[in-house]
Order: structure tokens, then sequence, then C-alpha cells
């Protein structure tokens, strides 16, 4: 084979990844099983797609390599093959936050309208944490909150909230986070928190990104 034709060889098997990860609803359910591993009905549940449609992204992803599958039971659970295809994901969204000023502008947009959400780093979150000064709620579904969480968070998922809110300690700010810097159900709940009277903020990331610099968490 001469040289030529195997650069174009090398380069077309690098598109079958760059493809997958060129659809927004595969990006979604990156963003969903970096929360760990799920199967596909949950997947399917959680991007509102029929269980065909997630199948034949799942599919997709799987082919390129990104994805990979347990089995358990007769179920497959799918995660995400290694944390190199986790760094590939987050180095995607932060080039996209930094070079394309739309996705920004959506998300400011958005929380403006929902009057002014407050955020919070995690540099603020750790120096708070050290000193007891506030109280973090996993807004996620349970059953990703079981998979894995920051440590001491308690879970509170976004549809109990108004059921729970006397678990809600008063004197101290609560904190809110969820599945990532694209996830809105933290945003939802500190709107909800904040118009109940308590002192909500959001962290500005979520579950996976803390996990990455290994920070502490319960698995």
């Amino acid at each position: 084979m001469k040289t030529r034709e195997f650069k174009k060889k090398l380069y077309k098997q690098l598109a079958v990844v760059t493809k997958a990860l060129s659809n927004p609803t595969r990006l979604e359910i990156l963003d969903l099983i970096a929360q760990g591993s799920v199967p596909v009905e949950y997947i399917a549940e959680h991007i509102d797609q029929p269980v065909a449609n997630a199948s034949q992204h799942l599919q997709v992803l799987k082919k390129s390599g990104l994805v990979e599958t347990e089995k358990r039971g007769k179920y497959n659970y799918y995660q995400l093959a290694g944390k190199q295809v986790y760094d590939v994901w987050n180095s995607l969204r932060n080039i996209g936050f930094s070079r394309n000023s739309e996705i920004s502008n959506l998300l400011d947009d958005y929380r403006s309208k929902k009057q002014g959400l407050k955020m919070i780093s995690r540099d603020e979150l750790l120096h708070k944490m050290e000193k007891k000064e506030v109280y973090l709620i996993d807004v996620r579904p349970k059953e990703e909150y079981d998979l894995g969480h920051i440590k001491d968070a308690v879970s509170l998922p976004k549809m109990e909230l108004s059921k729970r809110l006397e678990e809600l300690p008063e004197e101290k700010e609560i904190v809110a986070y969820c599945r990532g810097p694209l996830c809105l159900m933290a945003d939802e709940a500190v709107r909800y928190l904040n118009q109940e009277g308590f002192n909500a903020v959001r962290l500005d990331e979520g579950f996976p990104e803390w996990k990455a610099v290994n920070l502490p968490v319960d698995e």
C-alpha cells in the first residue's frame, strides 16, 4: 500500500470517531452515561427517545470505540469506554464553550430569564464544605446517585423537592448539582428553592467533572 493511501485509511478510521461525535443526541447520551453504567431503557427514557432510536445511537458509539457494554442477566449496560473517552467529551464541550459564543449566550439567556441563577465554583464549594457552611444536594435521579456521587451529598431528586423541603436546613446555603454544566435539573431546583425562601446556588459543574479530578466521591 502506498504511503498516501495508507494515510487516507488512517484518517478515514479517525473520521469514524468524529462522525460519532457529530450528533447532538449521541453527545447527550455521552453526558448521561458519564454518570455510570445504565441499560438502554434508562437512556431512552432520559433522552426522550424510543428505545429503538437510543439503541441505534448506542451502536454507532460502540462501533466507534467510545462506548462499551456489559452483560448483566438479560440486559446490556452501557458505559464510557474508559476515562479517556470522558476526557475527549469534556475537551470537546470546553472548546464549544470557549470558541462558540452561541453556547454561552444560550445558557446565559436561559439563566437570566430564570431570575438570575447564582453559581458556585468547585474551589468555592470545597472551601465552604471544609467550614461546614453548605448543605450539598444531588438532584439527579436516585439511580445515578447510587452509581456515584460527591462525598457527603444528599440525594434529593428534583421531582421530590416539593415533598421534602422540611429536610433542608434554613440556616445553611444549599448547593445543588446534577450531571454537568449542560444539565438543567440543578438550575430548576435552585430556582424553586429560592422561590421557597432558601438560599440556594448551583455548582457550575457536575459529578463527572468532580470525579475526573479525583475529588472525594462515594461509589
